[in-house]
């Protein structure tokens, strides 16, 4: 009987799992994500780092070319112009792992993603 692979249970376990160079991406995007998410927790979810706030926020995943961000089809759709020159689909980006990530973009999508949980949040009450 093949035994199940545990993927990493923390976000640390997950970035220490890559390159020193793709950590050093990993570090700063968690960064930005936190200082514009300060409320959310940290959770591995989907075997990738998960920020939750009165629901998903955000994740993201390392890849061999591309670093995945996942904000939601709304903060997709919401960002569509500034998104044009990246591979998108309908809740998720592709930032190329050779290019400097728009972290000042990331920045904004998280935001907006924290305001409207907190809209959601607001209209359950």
């Amino acid at each position: 009987m093949e035994e199940k692979k545990i993927g990493p249970r923390t976000v640390d376990e997950y970035i220490a799992g890559f390159p020193l160079e793709v950590q050093t991406i990993l570090l700063k995007l968690r960064k930005v994500v936190r200082d514009a998410a300060p409320e959310a927790t940290e959770k591995i979810s989907y075997q990738m780092p998960t920020y939750f706030l009165n629901g998903n926020l955000v994740h993201f995943a390392a890849f061999k070319n591309h670093i995945g961000f996942y904000p939601t089809p709304s903060a997709v759709a919401g960002f569509s112009a500034e998104l044009a020159g990246f591979k998108n689909a309908k809740g998720s980006i592709q930032f190329p792992i050779d290019q400097p990530l728009p972290y000042s973009l990331i920045e904004r999508m998280v935001r907006f993603r924290v305001e409207e949980n907190l809209k959601i949040k607001q209209k359950r009450k």
